[in-house]
């Protein structure tokens, strides 16, 4: 007679649909996959919040003969005085007999995120009429930063964070001649570019149309390409696909066409950084008018960590393995 009752009155339970199974805080084989929120991405606030206590250091050269611009152009990148030029206004500037450095740091604060900057300067540079060896005293200031670097390294008691005063970038400034590259500007970065991060530039790119600006960065290109100098960002460290994207378009656009100016005009009702000249302004942050913009973006907001991380791992790396393998040879 069992077989004669209703299937509403089975023993067994109804079976539940799987789109409404409970979930479970584990599912699959060992608990592979969790349910619910955890947490894990509040160890970037944990990491913005030690930094912006802590800060971070950032420190850049200036390489290039004098008056094409080089401290005008620091101030226009972070909009602060914090360059300050040679001489008194009024006074004629003394133009040094040999390559001498001078390092200015300054602490700047945007936002609650604080940055120790220094920027290294090099008046006397390609003025003299013998500039053989002129790069000498460059290569020896960053050897000697490096070098400071790695005895506090490898100190047995060392400090919890140690003073990073390498350089991470330094930028080239090209004479707008519209011709081929000098061989000392060759030179300088065939040899700077092993042990620096080099991001060369053309300095007062106003004094060129717009045609002789195109083809005189073509011809840097193939004067690059010619003598193997890989400037930044260099090809061998592209290893994500869309880093290798962005670094292409970047490579592209080397040297940067740069304009400086630390003044303001008033420009349709606004507050613009320029130069003001007899048939208009010259607006520095306009990208229609020069490539300042692409400068500040790839030293500043897109590739600042990248060039910390290239002076670490890459070239302070080699320099480490030199000294230490020269140590320990009898």
């Amino acid at each position: 007679g069992s077989s004669l009752e209703p299937e509403e009155h089975s023993m067994e339970p109804p079976a539940v649909p799987e789109e409404e199974m409970p979930l479970t805080a584990a599912s699959g084989p060992a608990g592979c996959q969790l349910f619910g929120y955890v947490g894990i991405e509040a160890v970037l606030d944990q990491m913005k919040i030690k930094t912006m206590k802590t800060g971070f250091e950032f420190n850049i050269m200036v390489v290039g003969q004098s008056g094409l611009g080089k401290s005008t152009m620091v101030n226009t990148l972070f909009k602060s005085k914090v360059s300050r030029k040679a001489s008194q206004p009024g006074q004629e500037e003394r133009i040094p007999k040999t390559v001498q450095l001078q390092s200015i740091t300054h602490v700047i604060e945007e936002k609650g995120v604080k940055m120790k900057l220094t920027v290294t300067d090099t008046p006397g540079f390609g003025d003299q009429i013998n500039n053989e060896n002129c790069w000498d005293p460059i290569i020896k200031y960053i050897n000697e930063q490096y070098e400071r670097y790695l005895r506090e390294e490898i100190l047995i008691t060392r400090k919890r964070k140690i003073p990073d005063t390498r350089v991470h970038g330094c930028v080239y400034f090209v004479p707008p001649t519209g011709h081929w590259l000098r061989p000392l500007d060759l030179e300088f970065m065939r040899r700077l570019s092993k042990i620096v991060n080099v991001v060369p530039v053309i300095a007062k790119a106003d004094t060129l149309t717009l045609e002789e600006r195109a083809e005189f960065k073509q011809r840097i290109q193939e004067d690059l390409k010619t003598h193997a100098i890989s400037v930044y960002p260099q090809e061998d460290f592209d290893q994500d696909p869309d880093d290798r994207a962005l670094n292409d378009r970047i490579r592209e656009k080397i040297p940067f066409a740069v304009v400086g100016a630390d003044q303001e005009h008033q420009v349709n009702g606004k507050r613009v950084l320029g130069r003001k000249t007899k048939w208009g302004i010259i607006e520095v942050e306009n990208p229609a008018h020069c490539e300042f913009p692409l400068l500040r973006d790839l030293l500043i907001r897109s590739h600042l960590q990248d060039l910390k991380d290239i002076t670490h791992n890459v070239h302070y790396e080699s320099y480490r393995v030199r000294r230490l393998n020269e140590s320990n040879r009898p």
